[in-house]
């Protein structure tokens, strides 16, 4: 446990943060996965491009880097143009 004042402030700043973007995280893997599905199925229903703006809005957020946000949305789209 902290035992300065200031490490357990930054200690609690660190949880709430960590819970933030696991939670972003979670939601980017639950759309991904239901753009990959939707691809899979050969529909059109716009969970593509959900998916894709949700990775940039993370990667502006820094929850993800923005090369590994840009390597995603390409190989993603490169799956959809390929149906």
């Amino acid at each position: 446990m902290a035992n300065h004042p200031s490490a357990l402030k930054r200690h609690l700043q660190s949880v709430k943060k960590n819970a933030r973007n696991r939670s972003a995280r979670a939601a980017l893997a639950t759309q991904v996965k239901k753009a990959r599905i939707e691809l899979a199925d050969k529909k059109t229903e716009g969970e593509v491009m959900k998916a894709v703006s949700l990775i940039a809005k993370t990667a502006r957020k820094g929850i993800l880097h923005k090369k590994t946000a840009s390597r995603r949305i390409s190989r993603l789209m490169k799956q959809a143009n390929a149906k």
